[in-house]
């Protein structure tokens, strides 16, 4: 079910399923900024990733010595949420381990995934709740697709995205599987902007570490319109399109990374994984902000 949330001047819809962003519209130009998950493409809008962020080796992880599989980007994206609270301004969903996700993910947890909308700043707020008497380990990170361009007439490659600070970045590349592979390769050298390019994609996502920003705006050389991403807290990004000339580009904060080809599998030791003690909450928030 879509739920809204409105003011003055946008309109957010979220889905029910995955808690999905699917519509963030501004309404004196009817502009979306949201893909709209054409399925000849790539056929989802904005997906929340948990347990994991990204693919494991063969699909499996380790913990206390068993084997569990668990899909790329782990099973939050498809699964129904709960609507817990609605506002004119705030919704906050719910979801909670069951009788799917104890097989795949021995853990039990609860899981709010809070919208807020301000003027012209969406807030997306994550929450876990461990509710299990052990530690519970996990990833969580958005997948937001916006489209590129925004307005008809303009190109792909008249958009950017520019880092708040100075950055030299390698992307950490990726196999065939969705593995890192060990290898990088430099794509900024003490630059703030990152000229959109189709090319980037064909060795899959943009994968980056430790970056010295903490905010990014996607802009045109065309337009003065911007939509900027805050995202203070989550140590890796993602920057991704299907291959070929698809019209939009993922942003992605993640608290988590795909795992690395050939290591071991334990849930315990891959990076970036959060480790989370018996009643303790973790938080992250990443805000889109339309200027």
């Amino acid at each position: 079910m879509l739920y809204y949330l409105q003011n003055y001047n946008f309109k957010v819809g979220v889905e029910s399923n995955g808690a999905e962003l699917q519509h963030l519209i501004k309404l004196d130009e009817q502009l979306e900024f949201i893909w709209q998950a054409d399925p000849e493409i790539w056929g989802s809008h904005a997906p929340n990733l948990f347990p994991i962020v990204g693919e494991l080796p063969d699909g499996t992880y380790t913990y206390d010595d068993e084997i569990f599989a668990l899909k790329r980007h782990g099973f939050a994206r498809q699964k129904e949420f709960k609507v817990i609270e609605q506002e004119e301004n705030k919704l906050v969903f719910e979801l909670e381990d069951d009788e799917e996700t104890l097989p795949v993910y021995p853990f039990k947890f609860r899981l709010l995934i809070a919208y807020k909308l301000e003027n012209n700043k969406l807030s997306i707020t994550y929450q876990v709740l461990n509710r299990d008497k052990k530690a519970m380990y996990f990833s969580i990170g958005g997948h937001p697709g916006f489209n590129v361009p925004f307005y008809p007439g303009e190109q792909y490659a008249d958009y950017f995205i520019e880092f708040d600070k100075e950055e030299t970045l390698h992307r950490y590349l990726l196999t065939d599987k969705g593995l890192q592979s060990g290898d990088t390769e430099k794509v900024l050298e003490h630059e703030r902007k990152l000229p959109l390019r189709h090319s980037y994609f064909d060795k899959d996502a943009l994968v980056f570490k430790k970056l010295n920003s903490d905010k990014l705006s996607l802009g045109s050389r065309t337009n003065q319109r911007r939509i900027e991403m805050t995202f203070e807290g989550f140590p890796y990004l993602g920057i991704w399109a299907k291959p070929g000339p698809s019209p939009y580009v993922c942003i992605e904060p993640w608290c988590g990374i795909a795992g690395r080809d050939g290591e071991s599998g334990e849930l315990e030791k891959k990076e970036g994984i959060n480790h989370l003690s018996p009643d303790h909450v973790f938080e992250r928030t990443y805000t889109l902000e339309v200027l």
